[in-house]
């Protein structure tokens, strides 16, 4: 009688191939790779907005947001996978603590309420994306690892002006600022005058210096903080302005 060995060892190995063909399609190995493709201005400016959220992507786990693009459309359930994501995670759930910790206390200066903060991270020219689908559902995934580390920077401001800053940036004419210590702005009694004051104050708890301001072509302001975690060149006039806002000029 033949010894059923054979088969057996057969059995085996193709459980083992199964096994590892298993493992190498859920590591993204084995999945038919998606088109890559650039949006965006090759002169613009586009901004990642991460949400608190993450997803494990090819063994990463990786933030996930919005992103606007420079004319202003914002793409949503999007990951940011390479370079600089667990950055961005370890940042992001800075400025949530705290937002946690200030929020619903009063500026000193100005006496009104602090307001929550949103950090983002700003790509000058063309973004590298591709769609792709995980345990699901569809998601627009950046190739960060494509982009140049000069065109990356990290910025934060009131969580509702982030769209407004994005498009600011894209604005011809518009001019980021630094504040004297003594300017009239630290006492307008409005967001703008608390802004101005709560990005320097989460400045002194992390690597966010603050108290910058985005000077648009009609003179509004829109004050703003900055990421030292991220030193991309093309930002460094917004990271060091040389010109200082007066809002009496």
């Amino acid at each position: 009688m033949a010894s059923p060995r054979p088969l057996y060892v057969v059995i085996g190995v193709v459980v083992i191939v199964i096994v590892i063909l298993a493992a190498l399609y859920a590591g993204g190995l084995l999945r038919p790779r998606a088109p890559l493709r650039y949006l965006g201005s090759p002169s613009g400016y586009e901004a990642f907005v991460p949400n608190g959220q993450t997803v494990n992507y090819s063994g990463q786990t990786d933030p996930v947001g919005n992103l606007i693009l420079n004319n202003g459309t914002t793409i949503h359930d999007v990951i940011w996978n390479g370079q600089y994501a667990s950055t961005i995670i370890n940042n992001h759930n800075q400025i949530v603590q705290l937002n946690g910790q200030f929020v619903g206390q009063t500026d000193p200066v100005n006496h009104q309420p602090y307001v929550p903060l949103q950090d983002f991270y700003v790509i000058k020219g063309q973004v590298p994306i591709k769609l792709e689908t995980i345990n699901g559902q569809t998601y627009y995934v950046i190739e960060a690892n494509k982009i140049n580390l000069a065109n990356i920077g990290g910025f934060f401001t009131y969580d509702k002006w982030v769209s407004n800053f994005v498009a600011a940036m894209n604005t011809p004419g518009t001019i980021p600022a630094g504040l004297p210590g003594n300017s009239p702005v630290y006492d307008w009694a409005n967001i703008t005058g608390t802004l101005v004051y709560q990005t320097q104050l989460y400045g002194q708890y992390g690597s966010f210096p603050g108290g910058y301001v985005l000077v648009l072509p009609n003179r509004t302001i829109i004050p703003y903080g900055v990421n030292n975690d991220f030193v991309g060149a093309a930002f460094d006039n917004f990271y060091s302005p040389n010109q200082t806002y007066n809002p009496s000029s």
